[in-house]
């Protein structure tokens, strides 16, 4: 009678292990479920914050349209924004024509890119990157001029974290104007999402190469425009401070 009992018992511990085994592929697929929503969630959140970045910086940095004071904001749930060192210089076969410290404005948050540089607004990073907004650089399609709109922030190096209140952008905006004269001009816009002004320029008619011009690690994307031309430098100061809004 013993042998009769035997495999049911042996049945029963199996039902046993298959039902925790079961319980235990459940326990660990709704764990990775779970994370992989949060995941969702996070990076959901993250790509919303720099769109509405992406807008608020564009409607309180508006370099050509605004003279004088001006105060606008940025919100975020969450992320940081700061300024960054970049440069912008104008060349011809001499040398350096023009060196402005411009500098960047640089929102980041769960691998989500807004900079604000020179005048234009670049979304993303890498090759993904992309001028959400286009700088106030003209060449006319007759290739007779240039003119070489730079935005300058002439704020002191800021980091701000966000948490929940809105950041004040308060700008006092002046702008001068230099005649270049007649030459063989490039443009070379110093930045850490070059695909998007790579893209910009050759769209411009103008070759483009990178280089490092001042041996600090961040390369600059350098626009060759073709043949002579008459070039206007016009530079946008912002007089940027960031603070609480």
């Amino acid at each position: 009678m013993t042998g009769w009992h035997r495999p049911s018992v042996e049945r029963g511990q199996s039902n046993v292990v298959g039902v925790a085994l079961l319980l235990g592929i459940t326990v660990v697929a709704l764990g990775v479920l779970t994370a992989s929503i949060g995941l969702a969630v996070d990076a959901g959140t993250g790509a919303a914050d720099a769109a509405r970045v992406g807008d608020d910086v564009d409607d309180a940095l508006r370099p050509v349209e605004v003279t004088g004071e001006h105060v606008g904001s940025v919100r975020a749930t969450d992320g940081q924004l700061r300024t960054v060192a970049r440069d912008v210089r104008v060349l011809n076969d001499s040398g350096t024509v023009a060196r402005l410290e411009a500098d960047a404005l640089v929102y980041e948050t769960d691998g989500q890119r807004v900079t604000f540089l020179a005048g234009g607004v670049v979304r993303g990073e890498g090759r993904g990157a992309r001028l959400a907004t286009e700088p106030p650089v003209v060449a006319t399609p007759d290739g007779d001029v240039l003119v070489f709109g730079v935005a300058t922030l002439g704020a002191d190096r800021t980091s701000v974290d966000f948490a929940g209140e809105p950041v004040r952008l308060r700008t006092n905006v002046t702008h001068e104007r230099r005649p270049l004269g007649s030459d063989e001009y490039r443009l070379a816009i110093e930045t850490e999402t070059p695909a998007a002004w790579r893209s910009y320029f050759r769209d411009l008619g103008a070759t483009v190469t990178d280089r490092d011009l001042d041996g600090d690690g961040v390369d600059s994307v350098v626009a060759t425009f073709p043949d002579e031309r008459t070039a206007y430098l016009v530079v946008h100061a912002l007089n940027l401070e960031v603070g609480d809004a």
